[in-house]
């Protein structure tokens, strides 16, 4: 089903062709939003009753990540691995239905590549004279255009990286810092590494990227089957029973052609020139095709010029180029579908019910109780109390379960806490042990009650008190 020749033939750098229509038309727009999504997010200010008033923004040293109105604490970091849950099977759910759409249109290696072939066309022209380009000799033209090509892409890596750079401090003072010298070091090294690799992937490595070097062009044949809607070539449309041929002559004519035993394909070549990866789809499926559709547009401008009907190349299955139904409800699929959607429903619900007020008591165990010269056995616990709300917040803690013990917490007759701020506190129990109690264990339970604050519920913390 899928050939792998080309995988291990060199290729020169291709200069691909310009090309118009509705998936060129996708690709842009979908590059447009990536772009002012990742450029322009550092740069949004949003009001918080605590916090930095930058939308999204990762805080290292303070242990927070706010990304609009929710803030993520260190404590929290198993949503990242449920996101990253979601994102895989998402990713393997979308391409057993459409193949690799994932990297034809929201890849970073995608999108950065297409970026720099703007600039590369805005400098030095379409593929034609791109192509005369590098053949003439090294001349002041040559060297001009070459040379601000180079520039614009070190220009848009770097922005690249001082982006990435923003996300994790306040995105004016970082700009200003960096380019007064007095940015963090480590600013300094995740912007030169994030130029660094962004220039040589998109500016040098392009298509080898997809070819030679991702991962998942390689493990993607196994989630294919013949009802996966991929970019096809119809062979039986376009070759008919000798071959394709160009319109020259009577030939032009699709009944003449057709009485000649000739295909729709009039062999011009067009769908191999705007491939970002040089792929000739009319060969089939292969692994360099990342699915981006552009073989489709310029197939589909060929074929209205010659006002025949559109589809000689176009996103269909292996059963639907056969004339069969193509199966979307197969058991794979359903399957990733069915972690996809219990994957986001388990992310939303354990954000939407995460709680606003969390409260821990660890027992000191070093040492574990302590004989008070009056006889009473003292056990002593660190308890914190972390409070995630907004507002600030006024607590009671007590015990319950335990008669006749004593709570001592030193200073505080009750507990205040600023929004988003935690304490902890040294709480000793003091307990006299009946005469006739053998008991080692006791089970009891502390118990924080808000008086003030957003939280209205009480925290309950079961806990032991261990004697001699």
């Amino acid at each position: 089903m899928m050939k792998t020749e080309a995988v291990i033939e060199p290729k020169s750098t291709l200069q691909p062709r310009s090309v118009e229509g509705r998936f060129r038309n996708a690709k842009t727009a979908i590059l447009v939003f990536a772009y002012a999504v990742f450029f322009l997010l550092p740069w949004l200010r949003w009001e918080r009753a605590v916090g930095p008033d930058q939308a999204v923004l990762f805080d290292i040293p303070g242990r927070r990540y706010y990304i609009f109105d929710l803030v993520m604490h260190a404590q929290d970091i198993f949503w990242l691995t449920a996101l990253l849950f979601l994102a895989a099977v998402l990713l393997f759910f979308v391409t057993t239905l459409f193949g690799r759409v994932f990297c034809g249109y929201f890849c970073f290696q995608t999108l950065w590549t297409d970026a720099f072939r703007f600039f590369e066309k805005f400098i030095q022209g379409d593929r034609v004279a791109r192509l005369r380009l590098d053949k003439q000799p090294w001349n002041a033209e040559k060297i001009l255009k070459k040379g601000l090509t180079h520039l614009s892409w070190l220009a848009l890596a770097l922005w690249t990286g001082i982006s990435f750079a923003l996300y994790w401090g306040d995105a004016f003072e970082l700009t200003t810092a960096f380019f007064t010298g007095t940015a963090p070091s480590a600013m300094y090294g995740t912007a030169i590494i994030l130029m660094s690799t962004t220039y040589l992937t998109a500016g040098w490595a392009k298509e080898h990227v997809c070819l030679h070097m991702c991962p998942y062009s390689r493990f993607q044949s196994v989630m294919f089957d013949q009802d996966t809607v991929i970019v096809s070539y119809d062979a039986k449309r376009g070759e008919g029973s000798t071959g394709r041929v160009k319109p020259i002559k009577d030939m032009r004519d699709q009944q003449a052609r057709q009485s000649a035993g000739h295909g729709d394909c009039v062999d011009c070549g067009l769908c191999v020139q705007v491939c970002p990866t040089g792929v000739d789809i009319r060969k089939g499926l292969q692994i360099g095709c990342i699915h981006c559709a552009l073989c489709i547009d310029a197939c589909d401008g060929i074929m209205d010029k010659q006002g025949w009907e559109r589809g000689l190349i176009r996103y269909t299955s292996e059963h639907g180029l056969e004339g069969k139904k193509t199966k979307v409800l197969k058991l794979r699929t359903v399957g990733y579908g069915l972690a996809t959607l219990l994957a986001t429903i388990y992310l939303v619900w354990s954000i939407g019910n995460s709680k606003l007020l969390e409260v821990t008591a660890v027992q000191i165990r070093s040492p574990l109780f302590v004989q008070l010269s009056d006889g009473r056995i003292q056990n002593s616990f660190e308890v914190k109390v972390n409070n995630k709300s907004m507002e600030a917040g006024r607590y009671q803690l007590v015990i319950d379960n335990f008669p006749g013990a004593e709570l001592e917490l030193g200073q505080f007759s009750d507990i205040q806490l600023k929004p988003d701020s935690s304490i902890r506190i040294l709480a000793k129990i003091r307990y006299t042990v009946p005469p006739d109690d053998t008991q080692k264990n006791r089970e009891f339970q502390f118990r924080l009650t808000p008086l003030e604050g957003k939280v209205k519920e009480s925290v309950i913390i079961p806990s032991h008190f261990i004697t001699p």
